[in-house]
């Protein structure tokens, strides 16, 4: 089986809004807060937070692709 695969381009991750398919603590829509890249331009670094608790977390950016675990936008 094939992942789904949503399209994302680093350069427009910051600020960008989210929701997680499967939700844990209550916690279902996102924004990227911050995001570092190396010299070549390459995610090196991505923190995202949850809308209602205020939690951060460290993400691999590359995780947001998948349909199955996110959604581009507030759903």
């Amino acid at each position: 089986m094939t992942k789904k695969l949503n399209k994302i381009s680093p350069k427009a991750l910051l600020n960008s809004k989210w929701t997680k398919v499967n939700i844990v603590n209550k916690e279902k829509h996102f924004v990227i807060t911050e995001v570092k890249f190396n010299e070549e331009q390459e995610v090196v670094a991505c923190v995202i937070e949850a809308v209602m608790t205020k939690n951060i977390y460290s993400i691999n950016w590359r995780d947001l692709k998948i349909k199955e675990e996110w959604l581009i936008g507030w759903k």
